[in-house]
């Protein structure tokens, strides 16, 4: 049976894809570190859908037998996965100096090691059958032979608006969901005609309270950029749809986007570490 592999299921963002693709039909495998909430999430999916399954495995992706499980699990019980969205993350917010060097690894192995080699596994196991990378092949992409469109495996990643420029005082999550940013830009192009790849670059999104306080705390520029997680899952949903390369959710965050490519980075960098460094934020 095909299944959509969310992680970091639990969260706010996770839960509203995995509330969005239940109510869609699609059957779910999920993953936090919760085994309680993994269970009480499940429950909730299926009072909006009884018609699918819902499969979930616990695990702390920082440690690479935990992720190995996870797809030793989906082979032993027959979970074709055709849909990868990955969102578990990790935004620790202070000076550098103020890390130990186990939260430093933590955060990267969450936002970078994780993902990365959970997508190198989902890709592992598709069968690209004899879709090749020929000129011909990527003109017919999305289609089969009986001329009926195809539906190609995706890979929907939860980056950052963070990442687009250096970020004093939240400088290791900028660093990490730069890298996402670049790694699955570069990887969509090796895929096409074969997976559509699509990263999301959300600003604020009201989830968590420490979260919630934090664009509140930031005044109207906040809530101008601030979008609730149904909002950042009904976008990415019809990015990666369209097979588009990034998805900035909101007007003003796509302004913004654009903007931050002309002003000098010692401006941007400046500006950022005055606004930064008055938060402090050591979550997980």
């Amino acid at each position: 049976m095909e299944y959509t592999f969310i992680t970091g299921a639990t969260g706010g963002i996770g839960k509203a894809f995995c509330r969005y693709y239940a109510k869609k039909g699609c059957n779910l495998f999920i993953t936090g570190r919760s085994e309680e909430k993994l269970a009480a999430l499940k429950e909730e999916l299926l009072m909006l859908n009884d018609s699918i399954s819902v499969k979930y495995l616990p695990a702390d992706l920082t440690n690479r037998q935990s992720r190995d499980n996870l797809f030793t699990y989906a082979d032993n019980n027959e979970i074709s996965v055709t849909r990868l969205v990955n969102v578990a993350g990790a935004d620790i917010q202070k000076a550098f100096l103020s890390y130990t060097d186990d939260k430093v690894i933590f955060q990267i192995r969450v936002n970078v090691e994780a993902t990365i080699s959970l997508t190198h596994m989902f890709l592992e196991r598709l069968d690209f059958g004899d879709t090749g990378n020929t000129k011909a092949n990527r003109k017919n992409a999305g289609n089969t032979t009986s001329g009926k469109k195809r539906n190609l495996p995706e890979i929907i990643t939860v980056s950052s608006l963070s990442g687009v420029s250096p970020m004093p005082y939240f400088q290791l999550y900028s660093a990490t969901k730069a890298c996402l940013t670049n790694f699955f830009k570069s990887l969509r192009v090796e895929l096409k005609g074969k997976v559509n790849v699509t990263t999301v670059l959300p600003g604020g999104v009201y989830t968590r309270p420490d979260i919630c306080d934090d664009i509140k705390g930031q005044g109207f520029w906040g809530k101008l950029s601030a979008k609730t997680p149904d909002f950042v899952v009904n976008k990415s949903v019809k990015g990666v749809l369209k097979n588009k390369k990034l998805v900035i959710p909101g007007f003003w965050n796509k302004s913004l986007y654009t903007l931050m490519k002309f002003v000098p980075e010692n401006v941007k960098l400046k500006f950022i570490a005055n606004r930064w460094k008055k938060q402090t934020k050591d979550a997980f």
